[in-house]
């Protein structure tokens, strides 16, 4: 009997990590990760041709990462960031492909397996900003306590966390807490996640159930209003990138796209809403 391919969470990012190379790959690419084929490995291509739907699915996950690199660049640029907290960072590599300045700090947080593997795969290889690798379990209040104070005593300017696939598998109570905890230190301003609905999270739970609950990687977290959820805890949406319009703009979309968006636009402007906050990008602001 074979071992699952997807043994544990951290593996998942394996999977993203070879969906960023195959777009890096392309003539066409929409952002260039050159780490990103080594990263996955053979591992990561076994997990997306195994998986039902796993090459189909690459639209959604290149356009997260196309969108949020957007988002981070434009934080760091024109909102003042100077300090970045990646949390579940995975196998993230924006602190060295990004055209950030140097003077900006920035911390992968991950748990300490995958965050050993990450150095691994980047031993010698220069980030673009002052960069650290941090390992820590965050889903103990204790840790997140430890790396929000090591961020804020070296951190200049706002201070941006970005949780890039890391809330989908939290429960409700823990992204609460989660939210409580950024939003009780002052030079937490900025909060980037990306999201589902309740439907989205439903549909993908059925096809990857058997993958992903064995490895303890269920999706948990789909709020059907994020808006009014991350507002009730201090968190107010200033921008929503969605998925689904994010697609056509820059032309990675879903398997039957314009057949989609033809019915949805017959459906009038409540289907249209819900279509297009069905996954998708939201950039928060701390309020007092």
């Amino acid at each position: 009997m074979h071992a699952p391919l997807i043994q544990d969470v951290s593996d998942t990012a394996l999977w993203v990590a070879a969906y960023r190379a195959s777009e890096s790959e392309r003539p066409d690419a929409l952002f260039a990760d050159p780490y990103a084929r080594r990263m996955a490995g053979q591992r990561g291509q076994d997990i997306v041709d195994a998986l039902p739907f796993g090459r189909s699915m690459a639209w959604s996950m290149v356009v997260r990462t196309a969108v949020m690199d957007e988002v981070i660049v434009e934080c760091v640029l024109h909102r003042g960031v100077g300090t970045v907290l990646n949390l579940g960072a995975g196998l993230d590599t924006r602190a060295f492909r990004l055209p950030l300045p140097s003077s900006l700090r920035w911390f992968d947080v991950d748990l300490p397996a995958i965050t050993a593997y990450r150095k691994e795969c980047l031993a010698g290889e220069e980030p673009a900003c002052r960069h650290a690798h941090v390992a820590a379990d965050l889903s103990q209040a204790a840790a997140r306590a430890r790396v929000l104070e090591m961020a804020r005593d070296d951190a200049h300017g706002r201070l941006l966390v970005v949780t890039e696939g890391l809330l989908l598998y939290l429960t409700p109570e823990q992204v609460s807490g989660l939210a409580a905890q950024l939003h009780a230190d002052p030079q937490a301003t900025l909060w980037l996640a990306d999201l589902v609905t309740p439907m989205l999270q439903q549909t993908m739970g059925m096809v990857w159930r058997s993958q992903l609950s064995n490895a303890k990687a269920s999706f948990r977290f789909a709020p059907s209003d994020s808006v009014r959820f991350f507002d009730a805890l201090g968190w107010r949406e200033i921008e929503f990138h969605s998925t689904w319009t994010d697609s056509i703009r820059l032309g990675r979309t879903a398997p039957h796209a314009a057949t989609w968006n033809r019915l949805s636009m017959w459906g009038g402007s409540l289907v249209q809403e819900a279509v297009q906050r069905m996954s998708g990008v939201a950039l928060l602001e701390r309020t007092t």
